[in-house]
């Protein structure tokens, strides 16, 4: 179904691709297969009729330059990158890998129109927010939220986007490739001592100590998400719902319960939906080598953005 076509009432807008898993070599610390596993999660739930899954295609390259730099981008796409540009990202830059980047960009573009058609869409891969304008980091070779951003502009859907990044790692490569664009807002709530050593300058930082817990950094979301969108007024949302807080989480540091997370994503969706702005849901990291409670993890933004379209799980 195109994104601008009206959905029948109630129904969700979920974009997910196979092509989000990919074959890695043996014993590599990424959890690719997370992104099937959620899938299935979302199949199993109950959900199934309010549902409407999307299909993306591939970024394409004009639209991969719109937030990183061209020469980047086609060393990228013809894998040529340098050894050492390919360990700085952590995954071997194959064509299965490429292919699998361009998906997920082209899946938070998709996403992201059609919460601009329905008011809140999720996207079952996204938030490699380490990727920067001009090399790739942390797992992420291209920055999905940024180049969907940058497309929604120059397409001239929105002008002004706030993007609530709370992946326990800060957003580095996307507060760095909008640094200069103050029509977007970057927020970041993230571990002070955690991955990358050297933050970048988000518009809003919370530089958090290991072992926070549910109370307080649930009082930060709180207060501050209101006050970000009062004081910005953005046409859209892009919200990086990590799971690597969790207090099992192997590079996390955070002492988030399961509790903590899902009051999180539902006070995130209420805000941002209380507001009727449009709202986009990435997964963004999670690391718990039981990759299927971890796939359970993600899937409570799913399944707090149906309920909050009027749905429960059966």
């Amino acid at each position: 179904m195109p994104p601008d076509q009206p959905l029948s009432a109630h129904r969700l807008p979920i974009v997910h691709h196979p092509g989000y898993s990919v074959p890695l070599p043996a014993g590599h610390r990424f959890p690719m297969n997370k992104y099937g596993l959620l899938y299935a999660r979302i199949l199993a739930s109950g959900f199934g009729q309010p549902l409407d899954v999307h299909q993306p295609p591939m970024a394409d390259e004009a639209q991969l330059c719109r937030a990183h730099h061209p020469d980047y981008v086609r060393l990228v796409l013809s894998c040529s990158l340098s050894p050492a540009e390919e360990k700085r990202i952590g995954l071997p830059v194959n064509k299965a890998v490429v292919d699998r980047a361009r998906l997920a960009s082209g899946g938070t573009i998709l996403a992201a129109r059609l919460a601009l058609a329905h008011g809140i869409a999720c996207q079952t891969a996204g938030g490699s927010h380490h990727a920067h304008h001009d090399f790739g980091s942390g797992y992420c070779v291209f920055n999905d939220v940024a180049v969907a951003a940058a497309v929604m502009r120059a397409e001239g859907r929105v002008r002004r986007i706030l993007i609530i990044d709370l992946d326990v790692h800060q957003g580095d490569g996307t507060a760095a490739i909008f640094r200069d664009v103050p029509e977007i807002t970057t927020f970041s709530i993230h571990g002070d001592k955690n991955f990358p050593v050297r933050k970048a300058r988000s518009d809003y930082d919370l530089a958090l100590a290991d072992g926070t817990g549910d109370e307080d950094y649930l009082d930060l979301v709180n207060s501050h998400i209101p006050r970000l969108i009062a004081a910005h007024h953005p046409e859209l949302i892009f919200y990086n719902a990590g799971v690597d807080p969790h207090i099992d989480d192997r590079l996390g540091r955070f002492h988030l319960s399961r509790e903590g997370l899902k009051a999180r994503d539902c006070a995130v969706i209420d805000h941002c939906r209380g507001a009727d702005i449009p709202l986009v849901t990435v997964v963004g990291g999670g690391y718990s080598n039981d990759l299927e409670a971890l796939a359970g993890l993600h899937f409570m933004v799913i399944e707090a953005a149906a309920r909050k379209m009027g749905f429960s799980a059966a």
